[in-house]
């Protein structure tokens, strides 16, 4: 019997999936996919060479497939299988396994303490599952190790600063009075007991004896190997400048070069820089872009009094923003947006919010982090524009609609692309003044803060893997062209340096989301309707730059 074209695609598409979890089981848990509970990722050489071979085989049959023969959605996600494809290989080369260590989410020991808190076991198959893949941390961690190993010796070695950030959050778990991998057992349960005896006896007697001998294993091997802040870039190592230029490919969707980037960020700060002028002069009686930054980061009324108040604040915004998103979204998601406190274990150099998504079991809402970690410290003007991106109408919008997409395939209802998801949240912070969200100028110019912020990564990022700028050269630009608060500024910096050409896609994303939103506007002129829009944009699922622009092309030529 012959298969038909859409029942291939579907095909690959699921096997893509099962591909994309099988290389992260956790992500997979996290999602809702709970058979993957007991399973770690396979760190080894040898796991990455088959999940190459496997991508290969899935592009080479997907490539096969006449999209003539296909339905407009069919044919789409072709192309994000094609994509995906190559996007992952382009990650994969880059190697980062071989010099990475850091305190972010990006490094071994730092996803484990970051995404395993987060696990909710809601009954027992799910709690016995949980303690295996505890004992797989161990495993995990040596193979963290050799991959470090591997990389010294081909001259691939990581940056000694972020290492001694791993280190120190390693140390802050292993001095916790109480871990948080000891989760709650499931509710109700008559083994729960016994259960939370035993898993308290694994952390102690497997875990934490792993963290501590990797720990260890930093400090001896890593740190003393480690580059210096004068060489955080990529460029700076065999092929970097290749590697980075395939990361930038990953992260971007498109195949704009680094220098083109850089260049784009310094014309877009500039035209910011503008806007600044002219809202300062309104609130400040400044004109100046210096004098405005200036009273922005030392006037203590712009600072927060207590880490209530920055929660309270959110929870405001958010739910400001829901009340009136009907006018403006046709479909509303129908998950609720959670609001928690960034744990005080990840709070130190973590960004200043983030959104970590719904679990498809309904095991865990869609989730607004908020770091409330020294307020003193932090900008009170900025809170708006990142409740409006991280949140609403930003990444919880796009990713709980999407995964409440059931005829879109699963692959297609993922977060995979960065460009497209960051791009939708930057795109939100402008569209929630368009909303009239802003509670006052004063939050409006922390939203012109938030965007010369994500237009001055293009500059910085790109200075640093690209053009060998020191760390202290992006921390200098990004304070001298930025309100952000220094406390901010030197973790960013830190997590460009970790996370190599990821900062791209923000601003990269949102210039996109806006051409096409004004060449929809422009052919159709009253024909444009707002809500159908973004309703096409979201429920599109998470889409490449390019293979979005023809989703919105097909949808001018249907309507016009």
């Amino acid at each position: 019997m012959t298969t038909s074209p859409s029942a291939t695609i579907a095909d690959l598409a699921e096997r893509l999936l099962r591909h994309t979890f099988d290389a992260e089981p956790l992500e997979a848990t996290l999602t809702g996919f709970r058979e993957y509970d007991p399973l770690l990722a396979d760190l080894s050489r040898e796991q990455e060479s088959r999940l190459a071979v496997q991508r290969a085989a899935i592009r080479t049959e997907a490539l096969a497939v006449d999209p003539s023969t296909l339905t407009d959605q069919d044919a789409v996600t072709r192309a994000v299988i094609i994509a995906q494809t190559e996007y992952v290989d382009a990650g994969a080369a880059a190697e980062a396994l071989e010099y990475t260590a850091a305190a972010f989410p990006v490094s071994p020991s730092s996803i484990l303490l970051a995404y395993l808190r987060m696990i909710v076991v809601t009954d027992e198959e799910q709690a016995v599952a949980y303690l295996a893949r505890l004992r797989q941390i161990p495993r995990y961690l040596e193979q963290a190790e050799q991959r470090l190993a591997e990389g010294r010796a081909s001259g691939l070695t990581p940056v000694a600063h972020l290492v001694q950030m791993a280190v120190d959050q390693i140390d802050r778990y292993l001095d916790a009075a109480s871990s948080p991998l000891v989760i709650a057992p499931p509710a109700d349960w008559a083994g729960a007991a016994d259960w939370t005896v035993e898993l308290a006896q694994v952390v102690t007697s497997e875990v934490n004896p792993a963290f501590a001998r990797h720990r260890d294993v930093l400090v001896s091997e890593a740190l003393p190997s480690g580059r210096g802040v004068d060489r955080v870039g990529l460029v700076h190592l065999p092929e970097g400048l290749e590697r980075y230029r395939g990361l930038v490919r990953l992260h971007t969707t498109t195949d704009r070069t680094p220098e083109d980037l850089h260049q784009t960020g310094l014309d877009v700060v500039s035209r910011i820089h503008d806007e600044f002028r002219v809202l300062g002069k309104s609130l400040f009686g400044l004109t100046e872009v210096r004098e405005i930054f200036d009273h922005l980061q030392s006037d203590p009324a712009l600072r927060w009094g207590s880490s209530q108040e920055i929660i309270d604040a959110a929870e405001r915004t958010v739910r400001r923003a829901e009340a009136v998103s009907s006018d403006w979204f046709g479909r509303l998601p129908v998950a609720v947006c959670a609001l928690e406190e960034i744990p005080e274990l990840e709070a130190e150099g973590s960004a200043p919010a983030y959104y970590m998504p719904p679990a498809l079991d309904g095991s865990r809402p869609g989730t607004y982090y908020t770091n409330v970690n020294k307020p003193e410290e932090r900008t009170s003007f900025d809170l708006e524009s990142v409740a409006f991106h991280e949140a609403v109408p930003g990444h919880h919008f796009q990713i709980s609609i999407a995964l409440e997409t059931p005829d879109l395939p699963m692959i297609r209802r993922l977060s995979l692309f960065t460009a497209y998801v960051e791009g939708w949240g930057l795109y939100s912070e402008r569209l929630a003044d368009e909303m009239g969200l802003y509670s006052s100028d004063l939050q409006r110019i922390g939203m012109l803060s938030a965007d010369v912020w994500r237009a001055s990564r293009l500059v910085v990022d790109t200075g640093m893997h690209a053009l060998g700028w020191t760390r202290q050269q992006a921390v200098d630009y990004m304070v001298e062209n930025t309100p952000v608060a220094p406390i901010d500024v030197e973790a960013e910096i830190d997590r460009y340096i970790a996370m190599p050409g990821q900062a791209l896609s923000y601003m990269t994303g949102r210039m996109e989301i806006e051409a096409l939103r004004a060449r929809a506007e422009s052919a159709l002129g009253d024909e444009f309707d707002i809500k159908a829009f973004h309703d096409l944009v979201l429920a599109s699922g998470a889409l490449p730059l390019a293979v979005l622009g023809e989703v919105v092309d097909d949808w001018i030529a249907e309507v016009s």
